[in-house]
């Protein structure tokens, strides 16, 4: 193995990593929601279908990195997750009808 080839798979196990959906297809909706929640999202929910690109926009609707590091690589992880998003399409559908949304921020009703 080259060294350029084992760079190249350590960089994308790090966007695979990273991604959307592996966020919130691969892990519990807890931890997806405990990850926004750190980035200080403005986002209450996201919806399953297509939840890799829903988590990516919330990521971007965050108070802005200081840095503006963060910014290409979810710009490019929009383009990974609308494929995977694509394909985990089946099993995204039945979570929704079963689950609803994943919550990000939790309100009690009033009443």
């Amino acid at each position: 193995m080259t060294i350029k080839m084992a760079l190249s798979l350590g960089a994308l196990s790090l966007a695979l990593t990273g991604c959307g959906t592996v966020s919130t297809v691969l892990q519990d909706d807890e931890d997806a929601a405990r990850s926004l929640r750190k980035q200080k999202t403005y986002c209450q929910s996201i919806p399953r279908i297509y939840s890799g690109l829903a988590y990516d926009f919330c990521a971007l609707n965050a108070p802005p990195d200081p840095t503006g590091y963060l910014v290409p690589f979810i710009l490019l992880d929009l383009a990974l997750s609308g494929v995977f998003d694509t394909v985990s399409l089946p099993y995204t559908v039945y979570r929704q009808a079963a689950d609803g949304n994943i919550l990000i921020y939790w309100r009690p009703a009033r009443g």
